[in-house]
């Protein structure tokens, strides 16, 4: 029966929402606390330090999907969040185990990401459809082989049927892909829908019809001679016959679709295939168009099922998992551990809490084992990590055994002796239990249900956060005891290490006994005898040490239960060779080190450093009180000194302010007679003229006598300023030829003034020294001249320093660097800067600035600028741009 579009596909089916009422979020409903957050951030870390990763990359080497390799390799392999799920967990590997033969995963396929796509909206391609019909076929036939294998055991078989009991399938998505398309040949098949079936059908009769008449009219072209033989080929989708461009005459009314490379032949559509052409091209879209409507609706099948496939690829995950942990068991030779009772109490007065015999370390078995599964060398290679050069070639097994009711096992022993490697396969073996794993030992190990393994082993050193060897672990310490339980592991590696011995011994103890009242179980390293005399007063405490041969001073990984470790340094150094006299004299140091013996002492050194304290002490008193009055005296003679600055800078603004205004006074005043003088001779005749003229000498001078220094004896500003140089100003060094340099420090006590040319500092007397000869302060040279001037020629020197006054204000305008009045030297050559500094003073105008930035350097372009500035005719004057910009002049034009 053909099924078309209202059979397979419902028009009003709609797209599997990207959005799900369900929520991930914790099933309280309440947000993570700051603990979990902080206990689970330990967690990882603990993981890394017992190198899970590397454990969970050995997995990998026997993974059957892309899902569970990946998820091996980027450690995700789940454990149990309970002590049940643990048990589920082992009772899945089992039956895993007990299988004859693996389950065939071949044709499963991460087909999230296609999922994903079609709940986005977008049309699936063929390949994408086929690979989710794939992997839905192979889901369904791993149930079948399971159900066929649980047929001849039952109960063996039934935890790994729960895994995929409550799946769907999803029966009828599969059989729809297939009977719509045919993923051997990646076309949709003619059955998918009645419309493309009888779209198809015409096609194809109009095709044979095209393809015939073509054949005809090729056939008559070639008897014409018009081509070597028979030619029907498409071009630009529509079919064509081929003949010699010197022939095209045979095709009247045709139409030239394309033509050969050399030109000579004309591919040509005759008129008489035009409207078959056209019914192709239509046929042709029309078909196109049917088949992406029946990808898309199977596209809206596959999102509105998108729940059901990614829970079945989450089971099918979780069953590559479980067969992949029973390869790895048997590739290790692995047993089942069994949980402790999850009250962590036995009746029986002898049992243990952890009873492990014989377990190895998982990554030290790889150079030992044999070929994971049959893999190739060269997959070995890649899917298991090498082990490095000088390896054991098989590690020593080594028994745990932990009594009921031991809540703190201290391990002591020599360096290299194993207590770390020891403490650290503990750590895993729980891990490994918990998500599970076989352990690599013999009988039947017993170990706890841990809810964490928190670990500070190995160097807690941090640049970054500014923390020592000994800083580091007391802050993850810190951070374990907030976060572990009364089911909690605790390993601590050294502990206390890293700071004076005393204190440590004591920090360590009363963690020790913090530890044993909130936790199920910790293992501590240590080098401290004291921590061993723990178990003296708490039955909680027990002592192990890692054995040490004295025949070949080598330490023999095995640990010795109930026992305190020595480190045998004395024992070492006498069988090396050491000489009696220095072993006796140890020895006898040994003996005066005794706790009772280091209790005198450390009374007598109390007493010495208390009397030695209480000298310091009054040491300290006497310097802060001289300290204090140092300051005291200081702080009065620096007010005083900033008081005195202070005031002088206000005086001098304040003068400033008086001395411009009144030059402002003047300026208008003046301004304003010769106002008036001008208009008075306008009207005025001959004889009035000496007496206007007469006048107005006698309001100037009046206005001059009125702003008259109170003091007869004149004032020269420019012979003042050459007194005393300013910081930044310019002046001529006599010595050096009246070379240009800047005052950079204010003349001291002793008459000297240090003066910079160039990159050249040098300090001077103040006698050899001189300001430039730019004409002094013109204005106070007009005053002087009106003044000191003869009566007939106050009114013309009135004049001038009226415009005296106006160009020295407003001749140049504002001094403001822009892009436009600047040339900048630096990095020129002589030459070549003093063609830039000539155009650029040619091409300012009158009145206007400009600012030569040459820099620092050597001093010699800096010096040629000053020089050309110096001769140049239309230059009026040069300075420097200001007291601490040495590299750049401003030169005023004419």
């Amino acid at each position: 029966m053909k099924l078309g579009h209202n059979f397979l596909f419902s028009p009003h089916r709609k797209f599997f929402p990207t959005t799900t009422t369900t929520s991930y979020v914790s099933l309280s409903g309440q947000p993570e606390t700051e603990r979990v957050k902080l206990a689970e951030s330990l967690q990882l870390e603990t993981l890394k330090i017992l190198e899970w990763p590397s454990v969970c990359t050995q997995l990998s080497a026997f993974t059957s999907t892309s899902m569970g390799l990946k998820a091996a390799q980027s450690a995700s392999i789940p454990l149990g969040r309970s002590p049940s799920e643990s048990r589920r967990l082992l009772a899945q590997t089992s039956a895993a185990v007990a299988i004859p033969r693996p389950l065939d995963f071949s044709g499963i396929e991460d087909v999230s990401p296609i999922v994903d796509e079609s709940v986005a909206g977008r049309m699936l391609s063929i390949a994408e459809l086929c690979s989710v019909r794939r992997t839905l076929r192979s889901a369904r036939s791993l149930f079948e082989q399971l159900q066929e294998i649980s047929s001849h055991n039952n109960s063996r078989c039934s935890p790994l049927l729960e895994i995929l009991q409550k799946c769907d399938f999803l029966v009828e998505l599969e059989k729809k892909i297939e009977f719509c398309v045919d993923c051997s040949f990646s076309n949709v098949r003619d059955q998918a829908s009645e419309e493309l079936e009888i779209i198809r059908s015409e096609r194809k009769s109009n095709m044979e019809n095209l393809e015939l008449l073509l054949k005809q009219i090729s056939a008559r072209i070639f008897q014409a001679g018009g081509i070597d033989r028979p030619l029907v080929t498409k071009r630009r989708s529509r079919m064509c016959v081929g003949v010699r461009t010197s022939h095209r005459s045979l095709l009247p009314h045709g139409v030239i679709l394309d033509s050969s490379s050399s030109g000579a032949t004309y591919f040509m559509e005759p008129r008489e295939a035009v409207d078959l052409n056209n019914m192709e091209v239509r046929l042709s879209n029309a078909e196109k168009m049917e088949e992406e409507i029946i990808l898309s609706l199977l596209s809206a099948e596959i999102a509105e099922s998108s729940r059901q496939i990614n829970y079945l690829l989450d089971r099918v995950l979780e069953l590559d998992l479980v067969f992949t942990k029973a390869a790895h068991a048997r590739w290790i030779d692995g047993v089942c551990p069994n949980f402790t009772s999850e009250s962590f109490q036995n009746s029986e007065p002898n049992s243990l809490l952890v009873d492990i015999d014989g377990m190895q370390h998982p990554l030290l078995l790889e150079s030992s084992l044999r070929n994971p599964s049959g893999l190739s060398d060269q997959e070995i290679d890649i899917r298991i990590p090498s082990r490095e050069a000088g390896a054991l070639s098989f590690p020593v097994p080594v028994d745990m055994k932990i009594g009921n009711g031991v809540k703190v096992v201290v391990i002591s022993g020599p360096n290299t002796g194993g207590k770390t490697a020891s403490m650290k396969t503990l750590g895993l073996a729980s891990v490994m239990s918990k998500a599970g794993m076989y352990l690599p030992a013999r009988n039947h190990p017993q170990v706890p249900w841990f809810d964490l393994v928190l670990a500070d082993i190995g160097d807690q050193q941090s640049l970054e956060q500014s923390l020592s060897t000994f800083s580091g672990h007391i802050s993850r310490i810190c951070k374990i005891l907030k976060v572990a339980s009364e089911r909690s592991l605790v390993l601590l590696d050294e502990i206390g290490c890293g700071t004076d011995p005393s204190e440590g011994v004591a920090l360590s103890a009363s963690i020790l006994q913090y530890l044993k009242d909130r936790v199920s179980l910790a293992v501590v390293t240590t080098h401290y005898a004291d921590l061993t005399r723990l178990k003296e007063n708490d039955a909680r405490f027990e002592n192990a040490a890692m054995e040490f041969s004295l025949e070949s001073l080598q330490p023999t990984y095995q640990i010795l239960w109930g026992s305190m470790g020595e480190s045998n340094a004395l024992n070492i150094a006498k069988t090396i060779g050491f000489d009696e006299k220095i072993i006796e004299q140890a020895k006898s140091w040994v003996k005066k080190l005794t706790p009772e013996k280091m209790q005198k002492l450390n009374s007598l050194l109390y007493q010495s450093l208390a009397e030695e304290r209480n000298k310091l002490k009054t040491q300290a008193e006497r310097a802060i009180s001289l300290h204090s009055d140092i300051l005291k005296l200081y702080y009065e003679i620096r007010d005083e000194a900033d008081d005195l600055d202070k005031r002088e800078a206000d005086l001098k603004a304040k003068e400033t302010q008086h001395s411009q205004q009144e030059l402002e006074v003047v300026k208008a005043e003046i301004d304003t007679i010769l106002h008036e003088f001008e208009e008075q001779l306008t009207s005025a005749d001959p004889i009035e003229f000496n007496m206007i003229l007469k006048k107005a000498e006698s309001a100037i001078g009046s206005i001059v006598q009125a702003h008259q220094p109170s003091f007869d004896v004149p004032v020269d500003i420019t012979a003042s300023r050459l007194r005393i140089p300013q910081i930044g100003e310019k002046v001529n060094i006599k010595g050096l030829g009246n070379r240009l340099a800047t005052v950079v420090e204010a003349p001291s006590d002793d008459n000297t003034v240090l003066v910079q040319y160039g990159k050249i500092k040098v300090r001077l007397d103040i006698n050899n020294i001189d300001s430039p000869a730019d004409g002094g302060d013109a204005v106070a040279s007009a005053l002087r001249s009106v003044r000191q001037g003869q009566p007939k020629k106050r009114l013309k020197n009135l004049k001038n320093l009226s415009e005296t006054m106006k160009n020295e204000e407003g001749s140049y305008g504002p001094v403001v660097q822009t892009s436009k009045n600047t040339v900048d030297l630096r990095g020129m050559r002589v030459e070549e800067a003093t063609m830039h500094v000539n155009m650029a003073i040619n091409g300012r105008g009158a009145n206007s600035v400009l600012f030569i930035i040459h820099g620092m350097g050597s001093g010699v372009l800096k010096e040629h600028v000053l020089e050309l500035l110096d001769r140049h005719p239309l230059i009026a004057k040069f300075e420097q741009e200001s007291p601490m910009n040495y590299g750049c002049t401003v030169a005023y034009i004419k």
